[in-house]
């Protein structure tokens, strides 16, 4: 295992060169010179082993018989000179996913750190009730909420917010720009931070004035069936079935070419990670997943509207960890 989050998972290490196998007799751990301290107070439960920095050598005399790898991480380069390594009667199976699949249900102490994170966001969408919007750029605004996230405590972003005013924001994934926030106009607001390693999400699509009514009539319609889809993410439904009670909705309403994104996704060590909830989506929801619920409009050349929070999987009612309002809220 080398893919370092999953080794993070798996062995609490944070340093940025390790590796692990796991096997029914032993725990190992791999990491070379700089990190030798770092692991021995963070990993006590496995047997650390100093190695080079490829570690391939170290990997190589440890590992017997028909030996699981993570081919969805590790290279072709680097599976062919382990290979080559490899004492006669060692044979590679892939074995990719096993770790994302346990990571995909979480635990208490991960669902305490998601919240802290969580209730970051939301407290850095309620800063901008303070430092307004119209007038301001999108970068300013991106800017300023990062930093008001460290302030409180964040390790980092989840990712680079999106800040993205009138068409702009028809762009799912829109880079905020130079360029001044109007009055009278909707803004989409999509960030999260990072605390103890694990990440949040959230989206508000905010207005900055007065709106014409089909463009409220479309925030009412993406408002609905976030909540009517969220009250569907419980445990046992399938993922496929979830997204369909948002995108029914949002096609009977005539906006099927404007919703071309999946209805969500797995949240933790990631801001993207199992499961996935989408209308080619497979398996079907377990209490302890953490998904994001996120439809959307995007009207090119006009506006868009994405409304996402996230949420806990229960055999009931969802854990929603985001608490900003979700009713159109006006920051001008």
């Amino acid at each position: 295992m080398t893919n370092l989050l999953n080794v993070r998972y798996l062995t609490g290490f944070t340093g940025t060169n390790g590796a692990a196998i796991v096997t029914p007799e032993e725990r190992l751990f791999f990491t070379d010179f700089r990190y030798v301290e770092q692991a021995r107070g963070q990993v006590p439960d496995f047997e650390r082993i100093e190695a080079s920095r490829d570690m391939l050598d170290g990997l190589a005399k440890r590992l017997r018989g028909r030996a699981g790898f993570d081919d969805e991480h590790l290279s072709v380069a680097t599976h062919r000179k382990l290979t080559e390594k490899l004492p006669d009667g060692v044979e590679l199976m892939p074995a990719g996913g096993i770790v994302e699949r346990l990571r995909a249900v979480k635990d208490e102490g991960e669902i305490a750190a998601m919240s802290a994170a969580a209730e970051l966001a939301t407290a850095a969408y309620h800063s901008l009730r303070e430092g307004g919007l119209a007038g301001r750029t999108e970068r300013e605004v991106a800017i300023e909420l990062v930093r008001f996230m460290e302030d409180e405590g964040a390790e980092a972003p989840s990712f680079p917010p999106i800040v993205a005013a009138g068409a702009h924001g028809a762009q799912p994934h829109a880079v905020p720009r130079d360029i001044e926030i109007p009055r009278d106009t909707l803004v989409v607001i999509d960030m999260g931070a990072m605390v103890d390693g694990y990440c949040s999400d959230c989206t508000r699509t905010i207005a900055t004035g007065s709106l014409a009514d089909d463009v409220l009539e479309v925030y009412e319609l993406v408002r609905r069936a976030q909540v009517d889809a969220l009250g569907a993410a419980v445990a046992g439904a399938e993922c496929k079935a979830v997204d369909a009670v948002a995108r029914e909705l949002i096609d009977a309403a005539g906006h099927e070419e404007h919703f071309g994104h999946g209805l969500g996704h797995g949240v933790g060590l990631e801001v993207h990670e199992a499961p996935r909830l989408g209308k080619t989506a497979e398996g079907s929801l377990e209490a302890g997943n953490a998904v994001t619920i996120e439809p959307g409009v995007y009207l090119p050349g006009e506006f868009g509207v994405r409304i996402e929070d996230l949420a806990i999987v229960t055999e009931g009612e969802p854990r929603i960890l985001t608490g900003f309002p979700k009713g159109l809220v006006t920051v001008d």
